[in-house]
């Protein structure tokens, strides 16, 4: 299994250094991403049984299929992956839970998983308007507790201890307790989120990273916010943001030129004018602080990757487990188009396309090798046009680059 993974490896690496020259760097470090998850998660997938054969295979489909459809495995393969932790946590924590003794496949879902490509494919049901879901009874484990069952369920949790990185602005680190093999799911990144059409109302906006180092950006421009939810909590109930306390962003009157400009343009929105209602989270969740990830330090290098995982939202049995909420209640996705700097609502007519089914778009990270014991890693990849902070260590200035194109 070793001399296949380094194999596996090698093909990684080599397909990180063959990019195509595009017009678009941000969509070719996009491109190489998905690249890299498709093999990562497509590795995992096969299992410790996987022949040299299997992996031969998953290269030869990275350099031949269309990018599309490796996007939409990985969607499929992470699915999965998240599929089998909700009916782990419901072995755990429902009452006479039936799950146990029924294959990884055959869960608590309302829709069965579909094989192949066809996970974006097809409507899904609304959303009702006001909807209250019941709490569902659970047992009373701590936080704690929960996180030692999963571990032993699974081989692994996610503890939250001081960094092992060597600088004072460290702070606390994420950590591996157990051992997790390359492509698993590592942890959530919990909070809410904001789609561009909900810019405005980011605390702190248009600066909404003065005091706020717990975003994260997917590349289709949804902000996710982790700073309301913190630790999470110690029971199954309503998260409704709006009870988070948020910081309030400090006028300047000293403003001038384009910062000026910025400023009218970016007039900040007050986030309690909008409804929030919020929905059913588990709260003890022991996947969900990915927030707590940091940046390698000299010398060092990141052991997981961002994915951005859309979670479909028929999925009603699963939802308390993805620790995230949508702005503004999610139930319409209004269409933006970006300038420049600048996001607007797009009002061309629509296409003959059907509308893509309702999901939740959130972000978990993903081993890019087999972690055992260890801090968790992520390469913040922060633009190099700002000024970086001074323990910022940049582990690849190319893609940073694209990156932030």
């Amino acid at each position: 299994m070793a001399f296949l993974f380094r194999k596996f490896q090698e093909a990684v690496k080599a397909l990180a250094k063959n990019r195509s020259i595009s017009r678009d760097p941000r969509h070719l470090q996009f491109e190489a991403d998905i690249n890299r998850l498709f093999l990562y998660t497509s590795y995992n997938r096969l299992g410790r049984d996987a022949s040299e054969a299997d992996i031969d295979e998953i290269i030869d489909m990275t350099k031949k299929a269309p990018f599309t459809d490796q996007q939409k495995q990985v969607q499929e393969n992470i699915h999965s992956q998240v599929n089998a932790f909700c009916t782990r946590m419901d072995d755990i924590l429902l009452p006479d839970h039936k799950g146990k003794n029924a294959p990884l496949d055959s869960q608590t879902n309302t829709a069965p998983i579909r094989s192949g490509l066809s996970l974006a494919v097809g409507r899904h049901p609304s959303i009702a308007p006001g909807h209250r879901p019941t709490v569902a009874d659970t047992k009373p484990l701590k936080r704690e507790e929960l996180s030692k069952r999963l571990k032993d369920l699974v081989g692994y949790n996610v503890v939250i201890k001081p960094s092992e990185i060597p600088h004072k602005e460290a702070g606390l680190g994420l950590f591996v307790d157990g051992e997790a093999d390359v492509g698993d799911v590592i942890a959530f990144y919990p909070g809410l989120v904001y789609s561009p059409a909900y810019y405005r109302y980011i605390p702190g906006y248009p600066r909404v990273n003065a005091n706020n180092s717990y975003l994260i950006t997917r590349y289709d421009g949804n902000v996710i916010n982790a700073q309301p939810w913190g630790v999470g909590g110690e029971s199954r109930e309503l998260w409704d943001w709006s009870t988070s306390s948020f910081p309030v962003s400090k006028d300047n009157n000293d403003m001038k030129g384009s910062d000026r400009i910025w400023k009218m343009l970016s007039k900040p929105l007050d986030p309690t004018r909008t409804t929030g209602a919020g929905d059913i989270l588990e709260l003890r969740n022991p996947l969900a602080f990915a927030h707590f990830a940091n940046h390698p330090g000299k010398d060092m290098s990141p052991n997981v990757m961002v994915c951005s995982y859309d979670f479909p939202l028929s999925e009603v049995k699963m939802r308390p487990y993805i620790p995230n909420v949508a702005f503004g209640g999610g139930r319409e996705e209004v269409k933006m188009k970006k300038y420049g700097t600048f996001w607007f609502k797009s009002w061309g007519g629509g296409g003959s396309d059907a509308p893509p089914p309702p999901s939740l778009k959130s972000i978990v990270l993903v081993a890019t090798r087999k972690l055992c014991g260890e801090e968790v890693l992520l390469n913040y990849r922060l633009s190099n046009s700002k000024l970086r902070p001074s323990w910022y260590t940049p582990v690849d200035e190319e893609e940073d680059r694209r990156r932030w194109s």
